[in-house]
């Protein structure tokens, strides 16, 4: 049975259809910048973790756990200490953090990743109060988390993997870790793929500020998606799964259009 959206409790302004369209346009551009960098880079996202020393790909898991957890807590930190930035400065500030990752080879681009990953998180957490959510909620800091469980900029499958629009998942103490542990294995897939291009022998500096460049705005936009989403269904009464629903098939009906 298909699902379909119920009636809302008040209209969308502009039009619910019409929201869902600008935020599919947002998903598919996401989407498409990491592969146009690495097209750049003459480098395929198929077999790119290949590229990792061992070493480094059996430690992806942990080394992503410890990531997050430490982001999770400076991220919120430092947003009560430093003024936020606006979008595009964000990318800048990654774009360096990811030149100085890129310069060193794989031991710089590993000692990077908490740093980058903090700047992300605490850009998502931005993103929410936008969307007029609260940080400090539990729901609202676990859904900044599951962003992270998203297909990632690299994937070069067209089919959407939109699971983690649909996570419903709650942060408390005593709970974080067990959050974070759900997030990881899919962060890391995509984290693996960060550092394999960064590897990739052109300008290391250069190529780490481009991939992070990538990687920084593809998660800044599935902000927007998925709090988007969360906001409409809030603000119009509609049922969040069929909303995410007819956003699934407002991507498929476009791609078989192309």
């Amino acid at each position: 049975m298909n699902q379909s959206i119920l009636p809302p409790i008040k209209p969308a302004a502009p039009p619910l259809d019409v929201q869902i369209k600008h935020l599919a346009a947002r998903y598919r551009n996401a989407r498409g910048i990491g592969l146009k960098v690495l097209n750049a880079l003459g480098a395929k996202a198929e077999g790119l973790l290949d590229n990792l020393p061992k070493g480094a790909r059996d430690g992806l898991d942990g080394a992503t756990i410890k990531a997050l957890e430490f982001s999770f807590e400076a991220a919120a930190k430092t947003r009560a200490n430093v003024p936020d930035s606006g979008q595009w400065m964000t990318r800048a500030l990654t774009m360096g953090t990811g030149a100085a990752g890129g310069f060193g080879g794989l031991p710089s681009a590993l000692a990077e990743l908490p740093v980058t990953t903090t700047v992300i998180l605490r850009a998502i957490q931005t993103i929410a109060e936008e969307h007029g959510f609260d940080t400090t909620h539990p729901d609202t800091r676990a859904e900044c988390l599951q962003v992270f469980a998203s297909a990632g900029p690299l994937a070069e499958d067209d089919s959407t993997d939109l699971n983690f629009l649909t996570l419903r998942l709650s942060v408390t103490g005593a709970t974080l870790h067990g959050v974070i542990k759900q997030v990881a294995p899919k962060l890391a897939l995509v984290l693996g793929q960060k550092l394999a291009a960064q590897t990739i022998p052109v300008l290391g500096a250069v190529t780490g500020a481009a991939i992070n460049y990538s990687f920084t705005s593809y998660y800044q936009e599935m902000a927007h998606v998925s709090f988007g989403l969360r906001r409409l269904a809030e603000e119009t009464g509609s049922d969040r799964a069929a909303l995410v629903e007819a956003f699934r098939q407002e991507l498929s009906n476009k791609a078989t259009k192309r």
